[in-house]
């Protein structure tokens, strides 16, 4: 799996996401998700959002992705 097909899964179901992903093996990724939806939720529930947009690839194209995700606010403290 390209990391490029990985941003644009979650892109279109995050629409407002920034998103990055890389992997250099095709099958463990990291990725850096900024997005006003994960507003008023907590990791756990942000991360699932995440999952969802990726469906069934998860856990077969995707093995592992290791993610940071942030609202536009707590990315500007993080910076």
């Amino acid at each position: 799996m390209d990391p490029e097909i990985i941003k644009q899964l979650i892109k279109a179901g995050l629409p407002d996401a920034d998103i990055i992903v890389e992997g250099d093996d095709g099958t463990h990724f990291q990725a850096r998700i900024i997005s006003e939806s994960f507003t008023g939720k907590n990791m756990v529930q942000q991360h699932q959002m995440v999952y969802k947009t990726l469906g069934a690839k998860m856990g077969t194209d995707i093995h592992a992705l290791s993610m940071q995700t942030f609202t536009p606010a707590e990315w500007e403290k993080q910076k």
